[in-house]
């Protein structure tokens, strides 16, 4: 009985520890990368991207809110290897830039980009917005720019523009949403607001799934044979099908060439008729009729 109860807690205990580390696993690997559905104050968190003065290509459809700041490693990755595949999903991608503040008095952000932040938010210039992620920050000078410091209209862009920053993170981790940058706002198929810190890119899947955008750029929905040519081979896709040649038709082994030129003196051979063996020309012999001799006697 003892070494039964014995046995009987080392199995609960081994079977706690399993489902512990399969829950562990489980949110570890899968479930803290999913995007949050936003349950609480959604007409408000929508109404501060509406009024908030992001950047765009133009290039139209179904929005997707990027909120970062200039620095951001992971916000830069996404822009690279994300942008594009969302865009052939015809997802238009608004980008929302913000300075980030002092911390513990150390400045996190340089001039030049409290310049750029606020001549974004007063103009959403984007082709100072291509230059700006085009050039290494280090080397980024702001030429041509209105200073933000010392401007007392444009501090207060910069200073508005943190201030969206702070009330979206809040409003997100009310309904519990891990701030991290990029912070990317969109709506499903279904239009539920979404939001993701997706600092890490084990989360992007989820976002690409959620608005139909392919994995790799290239791919269609489906599996969609390759096209195959005349022969039934298939043809490399980007490749077009290389026609069957059209050959003469053969001629017969005995039939005479029609380009040969014939050669003077040497008559083209005709077909002869078999031949017989010589003979004389005269009527045939008939056979010899039957005849009867006389009985004759000999002495």
């Amino acid at each position: 009985m003892r070494r039964f109860l014995l046995g009987s807690i080392v199995a609960a205990v081994v079977g706690l520890l399993l489902a512990g580390a399969g829950y562990w696993a489980y949110w570890n690997f899968y479930s803290r990368f999913q995007p949050v559905t936003i349950s609480r104050n959604q007409a408000e968190v929508q109404q501060l991207l509406d009024e908030a003065s992001w950047v765009s290509d133009g290039s139209g459809g179904q929005a997707l809110y990027i909120v970062t700041y200039r620095d951001s490693a992971s916000a830069h990755r996404y822009e690279r290897d994300e942008v594009a595949k969302l865009k052939a999903a015809g997802i238009e991608t608004r980008f929302i830039l913000f300075a980030r503040p002092d911390l513990e008095g150390a400045p996190q952000s340089t001039a030049a980009e409290r310049a750029t932040v606020a001549e974004l938010w007063l103009t959403r210039d984007w082709p100072l917005y291509e230059r700006w992620m085009a050039t290494p920050a280090n080397s980024w000078t702001a030429a041509g720019v209105p200073q933000a410091d010392g401007n007392l209209a444009r501090t207060a862009v910069v200073e508005a523009g943190r201030r969206f920053d702070e009330r979206l993170s809040q409003l997100l981790k009310e309904s519990g949403v891990e701030i991290s940058y990029p912070l990317i706002l969109w709506r499903d198929q279904n239009g539920f607001l979404k939001a993701c810190g997706c600092a890490d890119r084990r989360a992007w899947a989820f976002i690409r799934d959620d608005v139909g955008a392919p994995d790799r750029l290239g791919e269609t929905q489906g599996d969609i044979a390759p096209p195959e040519d005349e022969t039934g081979v298939p043809t490399p896709q980007g490749a077009p099908a290389m026609p069957y040649p059209a050959l003469p038709a053969i001629p017969p082994v005995n039939a005479p060439d029609a380009n040969a030129t014939p050669t003077p003196g040497s008559p083209q051979a005709q077909p002869t008729a078999p031949s017989r063996p010589n003979r004389p020309g005269s009527t045939p012999r008939a056979a010899p009729a039957p005849t009867k001799q006389d009985d004759t006697t000999f002495y």
